[in-house]
Order: structure tokens, then C-alpha cells, then sequence
């Protein structure tokens, strides 16, 4: 039982020393930028946590900067996806506020620009420039491109784009609609040339008779 209250009793006293010298220690408002080296460029969102008090965490935002309530001589620690963690301890400052520029490392590599090539060797690489056929100038080759055989391959194989696929689909409703019109004409015996002259016709051949039997 004894035990028992001495450790409460160090654990209260080492609680309310750590707490009397937070609160002695100066109070200041700790600002700054996230960035990265060689770049400058933002690191957003990175993570900030106070490991001096209660390993309170807060978020920079998306171009890097944050803002918060700490103590001069608090640890922080400030950790991203993709970069190195930095710690860094409040210094010393006149007045209540500090701001600070936090240049963290990135830890993406950038390897060297390479150009892939067909050919597994530079023996091969010869062999083919070597049976390189270059005889031909640049009117065969277009020809070759355009003629039938080439074009009929390509058709075969080239599925149509829309502009195509609408032009056809135009000329089909307008052929549609153009015999839907002709048929109708052909239909209204009125609107038939053939049936006019037919009629013209018989009328001529009934004036003749009439004429006839009149001798």
C-alpha cells in the first residue's frame, strides 16, 4: 500500500513539474513552408507533430503551409509521403511569433533518361541497317501506300471513325427519304408524267374518232 501511494505521489509531483515549466517556458505561434530541396516546390499536407507536447499532430495544407500554438525549445517533427523526416527544436525568439523554412529531402530517385531501341545488340542494330533498302524515293513509296491493293489491306484491318461512320449514315437517310418521295410520287396518279400522257393520248385518239364517224 505504501508503494502504492509513493508512486502516485512522484508520478503527481513529476506531472505538475512538467506542467509548471510549460507553462513557464515562452508561448509563441510557430508558422512556415514546407519544402522540398533543390526545387523549392510545396510538400502538401505534409504532417506535423509536436513531440514535446503530448505528440500533438496538425496538417500544412496544400501548398505546404501550417500554423499552431507551441513552446520555444518543443521538438517537431514533420513527415510526408515520400520524404525523409525532419526534426527541428523552437528556438529562441523576441517576439510571440516564428516563422520557419522547413526543407525536407526527397526520397524519389530520378534515373537518367533512356530510349528503348528494337534491336537487342549493336550486332543487330548493323544487320539491319545493312539490309536497309533505300532505293526507292519518297514518290514510290507514296505511291505504293496509295494504291488499291495497299488501301483495300488497310480498310480490311482500320476500323471507320465516327465522321465516317456519319457520313454514311447520312447518305443512307437522305437515299432512304429520296425514294420514300419517289415512290410517293409514282403513287399519286396526278403527280405520274406517264399517266398525263397516257391520258393526253386517249384524249387525242377520242377526238380523231369522233372526227371519223362525223364523215
Amino acid at each position: 500500500m505504501k508503494l502504492l501511494v509513493s508512486i502516485f505521489l512522484i508520478s503527481s509531483f513529476t506531472f505538475f513539474f512538467s506542467a509548471s515549466h510549460a507553462q513557464e517556458r515562452k508561448i509563441v505561434q510557430y508558422s512556415g513552408i514546407v519544402t522540398t530541396v533543390g526545387s523549392g516546390l510545396p510538400v502538401g499536407y505534409a504532417t506535423v507533430t509536436n513531440l514535446s507536447f503530448r505528440n500533438e499532430a496538425f496538417a500544412a495544407n496544400n501548398e505546404g503551409y501550417f500554423s499552431f500554438v507551441a513552446h520555444v525549445g518543443d521538438t517537431i517533427r514533420f513527415t510526408s509521403v515520400g520524404f525523409d523526416p525532419l526534426v527541428v527544436t523552437i528556438p529562441e525568439v523576441k517576439g510571440d511569433k516564428y516563422t520557419a523554412n522547413i526543407v525536407m529531402q526527397n526520397l524519389v530517385t530520378e534515373l537518367p533518361m533512356v530510349t528503348p531501341y528494337p534491336w537487342a545488340s549493336i550486332e543487330e542494330f548493323n544487320i539491319a541497317f545493312m539490309n536497309l533498302d533505300v532505293s526507292e524515293d519518297n514518290i514510290v513509296r507514296v505511291r505504293r501506300s496509295l494504291s488499291y491493293e495497299s488501301l483495300a489491306a488497310m480498310a480490311a484491318v482500320i476500323p471507320r471513325d465516327g465522321n465516317e461512320m456519319r457520313s454514311i449514315n447520312n447518305a443512307q437517310s437522305f437515299n432512304t427519304m429520296n425514294n420514300k418521295v419517289i415512290n410517293q410520287r409514282y403513287a399519286n396518279p396526278l403527280l405520274n408524267p406517264f399517266a398525263w400522257g397516257n391520258l393526253i393520248q386517249q384524249i387525242t385518239k377520242g377526238s380523231k374518232s369522233r372526227k371519223t364517224s362525223n364523215y
